[in-house]
């Protein structure tokens, strides 16, 4: 089975620290610098990079046109060689970012591909990122939580990319740590997880009538420290 790497999505600076030997990189977003409290987006980044020691580090640009986003994604890759750059698939009017990608492909710089939904985004793109390794990131979460099969369009995107590139595909939005079994039979190459499915990892393998009681003991232990009436 394909061994799948795990990126920790969005940790705090201690769960860089605390996980560190659990994972192989880092995703983040302008979402997830927001709910971190960042205030200045490149000193923050400059803050991460200082914890995570050589490793992977994505970072996103949020620019709406080309111009901007170039100008974004050339200042965050200039803060450090592990900077992987994040462009969205598309520019917020709709139109693919393809010209960007190629530009920054020209200039060397290692890209992240995020908000994949379909494999013909990929298609659009794919000429012109073949000979590199940037990860292409598949929204499979979201892709569940509209009523698709996130798992069979991710195993055809995934085989789609790994037969006509030397590209990476991550899966991405998880909603809870099964998803790190979906993407290894997937074809995943990276799955992002936040700090907390990471932990429930270590859960794999529990036997099932044990978690069963754990369970019932954590209901009575609650409703005894609320001190509920019936």
């Amino acid at each position: 089975m394909n061994k799948t790497l795990i990126f920790q999505d969005g940790p705090t600076l201690n769960e860089i620290k605390t996980f560190f030997n659990k994972v192989h990189g880092y995703t983040f977003n302008p979402s997830l610098f927001k709910k971190l409290g960042a205030t200045d987006y490149l000193d923050f980044t400059k803050q991460i990079l200082q914890h995570t020691k050589g490793r992977s580090v994505s970072i996103e640009v949020f620019a709406d046109n080309h111009d901007d986003c170039y100008a974004q994604a050339k200042k965050i890759k200039s803060i450090d060689p592990n900077i992987v750059v994040k462009i969205p698939i598309s520019y917020t009017n709709g139109k693919s970012t393809a010209n960007l990608i190629s530009k920054l492909v020209e200039d060397k710089v290692n890209l992240n591909i995020t908000a994949i939904f379909t494999i013909d985004q990929i298609k659009k793109i794919l000429p012109e990122i073949k000979n590199t390794k940037t990860i292409l990131s598949i929204f499979s979460g979201r892709l569940f939580d509209i009523g698709l099969d996130a798992y069979k369009l991710f195993n055809e995107m995934s085989n789609h990319v790994h037969d006509n590139s030397n590209c990476r595909t991550l899966w991405a939005s998880c909603r809870m740590a099964y998803d790190y079994k979906l993407a290894q039979k997937a074809g995943a190459d990276i799955i992002t997880m936040p700090t907390d499915l990471i932990n429930k990892l270590e859960k794999f393998g529990y036997d099932p009538t044990e978690y069963s009681l754990d369970t019932v003991k954590t209901f009575f232990e609650d409703a005894k420290k609320s001190d509920f009436k019936i």
